[in-house]
């Protein structure tokens, strides 16, 4: 692990944080170590002075192999967008440094994932076509939409194929296969109306299978526990006896010898901060 201060960043940090000349060179095992270190000092220094910007700097630059590894579970898709992803995945790194606490004794992996995988789905959910089609194919559907309003604006009506490919400089299969791709950026509605041959009407729902609810748990799993290991020993033992156990809030008070108001009001709190939690990374 190489550590070296300029006489420049020597007068910004204290000693009690060491320069670290290439941080995302650091090695995983080494920076959650090192992350440690940092976030202790973070905790106490003033927002907004260069030592804290040293090390909230240094925290994202050690972490970044995080967003690697949250964004190689997408490099199935297409390869041009990976840039894209390391750069939303970075986001959810930031927040993840700025709302983790070491007081919660909770590894900061284990935190820093779910905010990651957040905002990556985040980015597909805002950006990506309802079917996945090539870049190409998405450059050409534009180019499509152009071409066919300057056409139709200037005969009055629809233009053939042929009549496209001769102003976009394309084959008219070039042409027939960007038509095709266009379906593919809106879907529709699974509520969407469909007549059968009796006439009569039914949902396009009822002719797709359905998925599994069991398999959206496990994501919904994944999320869920390291933001139950972040809560205290007593919350997390609560949380064990109501959803685990099944036991009553009355029950529970007389564990905790307190009311079954007080378990109550304990058990809201909890559930807020994990609802809270699960709708960031959702």
């Amino acid at each position: 692990m190489a550590m070296t201060a300029t006489a420049s960043t020597q007068d910004q940090v204290t000693t009690e944080l060491p320069a670290i000349a290439d941080p995302v060179a650091i090695a995983p095992k080494d920076a959650r170590q090192l992350s440690k270190t940092f976030f202790d000092r973070l905790a106490v220094l003033e927002e907004g002075t260069a030592e804290y910007q040293y090390a909230r700097n240094t925290l994202i630059e050690m972490n970044l192999s995080l967003v690697r590894f949250a964004a190689g579970r997408y490099r199935s898709r297409n390869p041009e967008e990976m840039e894209d992803i390391i750069q939303v995945g970075t986001i959810g790194l930031i927040k993840a440094i700025d709302r983790f606490e070491i007081s919660r004794e909770v590894e900061f992996t284990s935190f820093a994932i779910p905010y990651i995988v957040g905002e990556i789905k985040r980015f597909f959910r805002d950006t990506s076509w309802a079917v996945h089609v090539p870049r190409r194919l998405q450059e050409a559907r534009v180019h499509l939409a152009q071409a066919t309003e300057e056409l139709r604006s200037r005969m009055g009506r629809t233009p053939t194929v042929k009549e496209l490919a001769e102003l976009m400089s394309l084959s008219e299969d070039e042409v027939i296969e960007a038509r095709v791709a266009s379906n593919g950026y809106n879907a529709a509605s699974l509520d969407a109306a469909l007549a059968t041959n009796d006439e009569s009407e039914t949902a396009l729902a009822d002719f797709i299978g359905l998925d599994d609810a069991a398999l959206e748990l496990v994501e919904d799993f994944h999320a869920l526990a390291p933001m139950i290991a972040a809560l205290d020993e007593r919350d997390r033992q609560i949380i064990h006896w109501r959803f685990v156990e099944e036991l009553t809030q009355a029950q529970i008070g007389e564990r905790l010898g307190v009311s079954q108001m007080h378990v109550s009001r304990l058990l809201a709190r909890c559930l807020a901060r994990l609802r809270e939690g699960m709708l960031m990374t959702s």
